[in-house]
């Protein structure tokens, strides 16, 4: 396998970056230290929920349910399907709804005072007798928020559940808010020892993207070769990958053409994001693009890739705590033209069990589509390439996965290696 040579330009050169580790014990959470982390999490959860003043939040997204409750359960199934949820207050026991026949799943959760089975609020499971069904899961729901101390007209957060279920807890007085926003400005923040679930998941991902890299050759398919992450990280105990985002040649340019059975040829661009959610439910995110075959790259290639690289490294040395979101865009890699009109949407993004707060656009999107923020310690961050040509061609997509550390300094996170055929001047 290829990596890249101390005589070729490294992203850390000329940043003050710090440079992943591979330290066990940094690495990988001892047990007691997971039971903290979930403790922490909930509190951090209980701590933006009380900044909003709301009493209580009923939780179904299975990302939002495990980082406050550390529960997982078919969290693909549970994405699309009512059918579990966590019942989480500002203050008072925190109740699992779990999936019928599955509350041992629970056992030795430590944020966890009580499981009871789901009430299914679809039609899927109720047909006619949804409206009856969802009036029985709010009178619950009600009942737990007025044990909590909630009061005629207090707000309870909610989301992704149906509309039916909001309207339902509307009908008992309460007044509905939506769960997402607390979750969101929760999960922005690492709690103490989170990173070590973030970089087991990097390096097990890391791993698995060796062997899809072993595996590309000219005359494999696509979807082959994109296999050889999923049986890795399923090896792994990670969750699933997210997203199809790994394609070659023409299929490279524009950017988001999903995954396929067309085969690669020799000397064609390979490019991938990994999206995958990975051990402990924590995103492990990067891209890279390779070379098929064991030619040279041309000078077309060299020319994509270094700009993609040099739009990397310079955004990654913006990344700092302090840096307003809108300051970073002002100062971010300026982006040829031929090639602004393919840029990938985002400069960078915030990510820890998925992508997540903070999303910061570029500086020709932000009074549209943008917002402005703060980069703080504690925040995991995403910084983001894809140079494609207008008129067509291939395209380079690379990014890299960094963390901000609470004294201060940035580490980057993401530890695989580039392609020198590509990188080489």
């Amino acid at each position: 396998m290829t990596r890249l040579s101390s005589t070729l330009p490294s992203l850390l050169e000329g940043t003050d970056i710090l440079a992943p580790t591979h330290d066990p014990a940094e690495c990988e959470p001892t047990q007691s230290e997971i039971q903290q982390i979930l403790l922490d999490r909930l509190a951090r959860t209980r701590a933006e929920l009380k900044k909003r003043d709301i009493v209580a939040a009923v939780l179904f997204d299975p990302t939002h349910v495990r980082y406050a409750t550390g529960a997982r359960n078919m969290q693909v199934y549970s994405a699309r399907n009512p059918a579990r949820y966590a019942f989480v207050p500002a203050e008072g026991p925190v109740v699992m709804f779990e999936f019928s026949g599955c509350s041992h799943l629970t056992e030795g959760l430590p944020g966890i005072d009580e499981t009871r089975p789901a009430t299914a609020i679809s039609y899927y499971f109720c047909e006619d007798n949804l409206q009856q069904t969802t009036q029985a899961w709010a009178a619950e729901i009600d009942d737990l928020v007025r044990q909590c101390g909630g009061q005629k007209g207090d707000k309870v957060a909610i989301e992704s559940a149906t509309s039916h279920a909001a309207f339902a807890l509307v009908e008992h007085g309460w007044q509905i808010c939506d769960a997402q926003i607390p979750l969101e400005r929760a999960r922005a923040i690492k709690v103490p020892n989170e990173i070590k679930m973030v970089r087991s998941s990097l390096r097990a991902v890391e791993n698995g993207v060796r062997k899809l890299e072993a595996a590309i050759r000219p005359g494999a398919t696509e979807n082959e070769v994109w296999s050889q992450l999923h049986q890795h990280i399923i090896a792994t105990d990670a969750d699933y990958v997210e997203t199809r985002l790994m394609n070659s040649g023409p299929r490279t340019n524009p950017w988001f053409q999903e995954c396929s059975n067309r085969a690669m040829q020799a000397g064609e661009l390979v490019a991938l994001d990994t999206d995958v959610v990975g051990r402990y439910g924590y995103y492990a995110d990067f891209s890279r693009t390779f070379l098929c075959g064991d030619g040279k790259a041309t000078s077309t290639q060299r020319e994509l890739y270094r700009m993609a690289f040099d739009q990397v490294r310079h955004n990654m040395a913006l990344i700092a705590p302090g840096m307003s979101f809108k300051e970073y865009a002002e100062k971010a890699w300026q982006i040829p033209q031929p090639y602004k009109a393919r840029r990938y949407f985002a400069l960078a993004h915030g990510v820890g069990m998925t992508g997540e707060y903070p999303y910061i656009v570029h500086r020709e999107d932000i009074d549209d589509k943008g917002y402005d923020g703060i980069m703080q310690p504690g925040m995991t961050l995403c910084v983001e390439s894809y140079i494609g040509h207008e008129d067509g061609g291939e395209g380079v997509k690379l990014e890299e996965q960094l963390y901000i550390r609470d004294d201060g300094q940035v580490e980057l996170l993401s530890d695989y290696h580039l392609d020198e055929r590509l990188l080489a001047e």
